[in-house]
This record gives structure tokens, sequence and C-alpha cells, in this order.
């Protein structure tokens, strides 16, 4: 698949890059989780430059000192001393620095972690060192989250304040993802315009997996997905498992009562047998971001009216279907859960379309507000609208109901919730309203 969109990050690492090279080493933290497209668009804006990638693989720290070296030698075609630690490497790569300019990205640089601790107070103290004396772009590249955090972030850690830019990845927009899809497919409909953003939320690896086998439609997405050798059975374990760590059933068995509707505290601790789990929550959503609260518009953030789901739109996926179902995965009954995913999808693909529209609505950047809103802890049709968006100006605000074709929707019980709203929320606004459906996309 060619290289889409990510103009505004390519214009920032661009940017760092010739400050490297006229004035002095710059050090780039580039963040985002696994399949986000870091790597790619690292070395998209290192073309046409001299540029060294190391890619740091959890063993041995000699062995992986031997393998850059080797890296070295065939970029640069210079003699590169073995070593057997990465310092006196990083030493050799920053003092090649004051007589060449190049970019040097160390990518999954959390990795570190587990192989030798104290490489990054050493790291800080030859960057300390060179870097005013040197041009060297360095970029350092990670996936696991609550590490990078760490690393870069937290006071006390030795590379905390090092960093003249941090970066996050995140997924495609909406719009990149109707390009894509129209470049291989230009007769696609908005249904498989809405399976893609189902089950890959605009991640780039998932969507070129998708585009390379030709799954543009809702049959042969699912199809390719739930194939013995298929990547995607396996994903949510390898993106999590490192992140979570040994307690990561707990995380798991949330996650999943979310992806599955239980999306408030007391109905959580239900489905998890009563177990506690405001701090689990606390921390999916603050340390890890897997999660975010959900509150009615306008609600004050200690209100107890409070709804959880997955801000991951694959885990979602993953969550409700793969981990619900790994009995018929690991029987290998998977024509069976094919067939449980197709027949679903009316109902779950309802659900995300509330999502896309929000997402499209927030990239249009016309609005200053973007959420839903209901009434009391326990909400029903009658009082919950799907989407409020409050404009820029603060004066107008769009209230929308979503639903799949528009035959579903019913205008009497819609007016009735508007006036609800109107009443208790949007009384001094100038109400817009809509009815939201796959045409609309």
């Amino acid at each position: 698949m060619k290289f889409y969109n990510r103009e505004t990050e390519l214009e920032a690492l661009s940017k760092m890059r010739d400050l490297s090279f006229k004035e002095h080493s710059q050090m780039t933290v580039l963040t985002g989780r696994r399949r986000i497209g870091k790597t790619s668009l690292i070395l998209e804006s290192c073309k046409g430059t001299d540029t060294v990638y190391l890619f740091v693989n959890r063993g041995n720290e000699a062995a992986l000192c031997k393998s850059f070296a080797e890296t070295i030698v065939r970029e640069f075609d210079i003699f590169v001393p073995e070593e057997t630690s990465f310092a006196r490497l990083f030493t050799f790569l920053m003092e090649l620095g004051e007589r060449k300019k190049y970019n040097l990205i160390i990518d999954e640089f959390q990795e570190f972690f587990y192989i030798n601790k104290v490489v990054y107070s050493q790291i800080q103290d030859i960057w300390d060192r060179y870097r005013k004396k040197t041009n060297v772009n360095l970029i350092i590249s990670g996936s696991v989250y609550t590490l990078m955090n760490r690393i870069f972030k937290e006071y006390k850690e030795p590379l905390y304040g090092r960093a003249d830019s941090l970066m996050k990845l995140s997924p495609f927009s909406t719009n990149v993802i109707k390009d894509i899809l129209k470049d291989y497919k230009s007769d696609y409909s908005n249904d498989d315009l809405l399976a893609l953003y189902t089950f890959t939320g605009g991640v780039p690896k998932y969507i070129e997996l998708f585009m390379n086998q030709g799954a543009t439609d809702i049959e042969t997405m699912v199809d390719f997905m739930i194939r013995s050798e298929s990547p995607f059975l396996s994903e949510g374990n390898i993106l999590l498992i490192q992140e979570f760590g040994r307690k990561y059933g707990n995380y798991f068995s949330i996650l999943t009562a979310i992806a599955n509707g239980k999306n408030t505290i007391p109905e959580i601790e239900e489905a998890l047998g009563d177990t506690s789990v405001t701090g689990h929550l606390k921390r999916l959503e603050e340390d890890y971001e897997l999660i975010k609260k959900k509150r009615p518009i306008f609600a004050k953030e200690g209100t107890q009216t409070v709804r959880y789901e997955i801000s991951d739109m694959f885990l979602r996926f993953w969550f409700r279907y793969f981990i619900k179902y790994n009995d018929l995965i690991e029987s290998q009954n998977l024509p069976l859960l094919a067939d449980i995913i197709k027949k679903d999808y009316p109902t779950y693909s309802g659900l995300t379309l509330e999502m896309y529209f929000r997402q499209k609505m927030m990239e249009s950047h016309e609005f200053r507000n973007i959420g839903s809103w209901w009434e009391g802890k326990k909400s029903t049709e009658q009082n919950e609208i799907d989407i409020v968006g409050i404009y820029a100006d603060d004066k107008r605000a769009l209230v929308g109901e979503v639903k799949r074709q528009r035959k579903n929707f019913k205008p009497e019980l819609f007016n009735a919730k508007v006036e609800a709203i109107r009443k208790k929320a949007l009384f001094k606004y100038e109400i817009e309203t809509k009815c939201l459906t796959l045409d609309d996309m």
C-alpha cells in the first residue's frame, strides 16, 4: 500500500531534521499503538538523507550491539569498533555526528527496559555531553505506551525533559479511510466504508492487510479475519499483554464486559462477580488510554452518570467477538464464528456508525463540544440522544439520531427527546436536528 496522509506529522519531522542539521542535535520521541504506522512515517520523513535505523529486539545486549554495528557499516561503509554495551556504541554514533549530519532512528526503544535499564541514564549522560556539538537527528519510537510515558514524562526518570519534540500518532481520519478504499474499490458502498472503519478504526496496518487481500466489503473482511492463519485472531494479545503484565486477566475481563455493553461500574462489577473495578478502570483510562468516560453533555466532572467505552475501535471489536468466542477459535470452528459476526453486524455496526459520525464532526473543527445526552443512571430509549454537538459560536447545537437506515427513524419519538433536551440542557441554543444514516457518511 502506498504512503497516505500524515502531512502534518511529516512537516513536524522535517522541521526537527532541519534544526538538527543546521544548529545541533535534536531528539524527537514518537509514540502510538502498534500497527499505527510509526516506522513507515519515520522512514518516509528521512528519505533522501543519510539514515541509520536500529530496531531494539528484546534479548542480549552484546548480540544487539553486534547487529547494530553491522547496520551502521552497511549504511555508512565505515569502521565501527566492536562494542558489547549500547552506551559505548551510542557514544560512537554521537561522535560520528561531529563530522556527519544524519538521522538516527531507534525503534521500540522501551525494550531497553527489559534488556538493561541502566541504558536510559547512560543515554542521558551521553546526549547531554554531545547534543550541542553534533548534528544528529535522533528519532526515538516506541509502542508500549505506559513505558514510553514513564521513560520520557516522569520527572524522576533520567530522560525526562530531554525530548525536543513529543509526538503521538493517531489512526487515519475518516477522509483518508475513504481515499484508500476508493483507490482499491472505486464503486465502494457506504456499508463497505463502515465495515472498514468498524474493523480497523483507521489503523494503517489493518487497512493495508485488508486491501492487499482484496477484502473490501463486510463478507470478505470477516472471512479474511477469521482464517486460521489470520493475524487478527491473536492481535489483541500481542497489543496488550506486554502493557498489562501478569495481571492482564482482570483487564481483559473488564474490557470484554465493556465491549459487550456492560458500561457502568455496577454492570461491570456484576459481570466480574461483584469484584471492585474502580482502580482498574482508572488505570485503563489514565495510564493505558484504552477506555474513556462518557458523560451526558454539560454534565459536571464529578457526576455519577458515567458510562465507559473502549476508545480503540479494533480492540472494541476484538473483545466483543474474538475473546467472547475464544472457544470457537480454539476448536477451529471458525465458520461458526464468521456466521455469528456477519449476523450480528447490522446491530454492531449501528453502534460504530455513531462513533464514525462523532469522529467526522470532530475532524470538521466546526464544534467546540461533541457528546451524547441521557437522563439518569439507567437510560431508556425515550430519554437518550445519540449525538449532541455544540457549534464553535456557542449559539447553535446539532441534535442527531443515528440509524443505519432512514426507514428505522421515528420522527415523533425523536422530536419528544429533542424537546426534553431543549428544556433541560439546550434552552439557550438554536437547535438543528438531523437523522444521520449510512447515506450521510
